[in-house]
């Protein structure tokens, strides 16, 4: 009975080992996987800048966009150097886990080597066959015979046993081996790749230092700029309220026309459609596409200090996106063209009511629609102008009602 205890202890023993080995590679794979997503996000944001800073690198002066871009991919390039840490750190916990799984599978197989040792030892004094039926003979019953017959045919299997399973540990053993040396070896492998992007990183800082200078002694211009721009964004958000207010006012006398309650004040009188068109839009919040194909957000919502000048903020009532030479603007959902127009600093203007939603795409050049056209989700609706310096900028702006909402809150963080 000692034995039988003992070898289910050990068959408990090795079981528990394997269950361990699995769970630890699932989860390893897991983790190991996300990061390696996110870096590879990351990189392709990066790349993707590069692209653009070529492009504004083909104009003689130093421009403010450069900086914008410049200070993005700074930003972009400590995000990658904290995920190659961070896979670095998990790749630690993987290793300290593996280094764990190694001893107790080596401390189960010395125990396994042990235990087939002294039963062969057992066998051995034990070997005669005259002794075995005298043991089996002796019995006080027929019963207590029948136990020691089967006893020694398991004990006989479990001997065969003991050996498949010695080699299945020691096969595991030495996978285990080599995964850790291969973590070792990819743990090499990125913290060389984290010295190289730390050493980008100090490169494009002190570019970044240069054009600061560079720009700062055109103090005069960027603050003439500075104030051309916030008469432009006045001018946009006027018109887009004046819009607001004039549908508005087109809906409270259509209800007064058909003696139907008016909408509340300051709201849009919606038709049934309108209203399932409104609860659409409002449902897919958070995964609605970017109003560009490519691009990366060189300006966030809301106030900001601004790049050179201190002591100066700036206020965005949207989001800028950068985006290559001949890239289209595009509809961020179904809706209706209410209105187009032309503005300085913004060029073409294209307004797509959604319902009591606005959308705003600003920085146009062509266009593909007019006012009135029905529209689709992903419906490309104009070229973004590109200017002297190469940039090739889109200002979206998402509104609901009067109220004006950041558009990131709205759009998908990755796509």
């Amino acid at each position: 009975m000692i034995k039988l205890r003992l070898i289910k202890f050990i068959a408990f023993l090795v079981f528990a080992s394997i269950c361990a080995v699995m769970a630890q590679s699932v989860y390893g794979q897991d983790s190991k996987t996300q990061l390696q997503n996110k870096k590879a996000k990351i990189e392709e944001e990066i790349n993707y800048t590069n692209k653009l800073l070529d492009e504004t690198k083909k104009s003689k002066q130093v421009s403010l966009n450069q900086l914008v871009l410049l200070n993005k991919q700074i930003s972009k390039r400590q995000e990658l150097i904290a995920a190659i840490n961070g896979e670095i750190n998990n790749l630690d916990h993987q290793i300290e886990e593996t280094n764990d799984t190694i001893n107790h599978l080596t401390s189960t197989i010395k125990k396994l080597k042990e235990e087939y040792a002294r039963m062969i030892y057992y066998a051995s004094k034990n070997r005669n066959a005259y002794s075995r039926l005298m043991f089996i003979f002796s019995a006080d019953d027929f019963n207590q015979a029948y136990q020691r017959l089967k006893y020694f045919q398991q004990y006989s299997s479990y001997r065969q046993n003991q050996v498949r399973v010695i080699k299945e540990n020691q096969l595991l053993l030495n996978s285990k081996i080599n995964l850790l040396e291969k973590q070792k070896s990819y743990k090499l492998s990125l913290k060389r790749t984290e010295e190289s992007e730390k050493q980008k990183l100090t490169s494009e800082k002190n570019i970044q230092d240069k054009t600061v200078k560079s720009l700062s002694q055109k103090e005069k211009d960027l603050l003439k700029k500075l104030r051309e721009s916030e008469r432009a964004a006045r001018k946009l958000q006027k018109a887009i309220e004046d819009l607001i207010a004039e549908e508005i006012r087109k809906a409270s006398e259509a209800a007064k026309k058909s003696g139907t309650k008016p909408a509340a004040e300051n709201k849009f009188g919606l038709t049934p459609a309108e209203i399932k068109l409104s609860s659409n839009f409002a449902g897919n919040k958070g995964r609605l596409p970017w109003p560009t194909e490519r691009g990366i957000i060189s300006s966030t919502f809301g106030e900001h200090p601004h790049p050179v000048l201190r002591g100066i903020k700036t206020k965005n009532n949207g989001i800028d996106i950068t985006t290559g030479k001949g890239e289209s603007a595009r509809a961020i959902f179904d809706g209706e063209v209410t209105s187009t127009m032309v503005l300085p600093n913004y060029n073409n203007v294209v307004i797509i009511r959604h319902g009591e939603f606005l959308t705003v795409y600003s920085n146009l050049d062509q266009l593909f629609v007019k006012k009135g056209d029905k529209v689709t989700t992903k419906q490309r609706i104009g070229i973004i102008q590109a200017d002297d310096s190469g940039k090739t900028k889109l200002h979206f702006e998402l509104w609901q009602g009067k109220n004006i909402q950041n558009p990131e809150s709205w759009i998908l963080q990755s796509r």
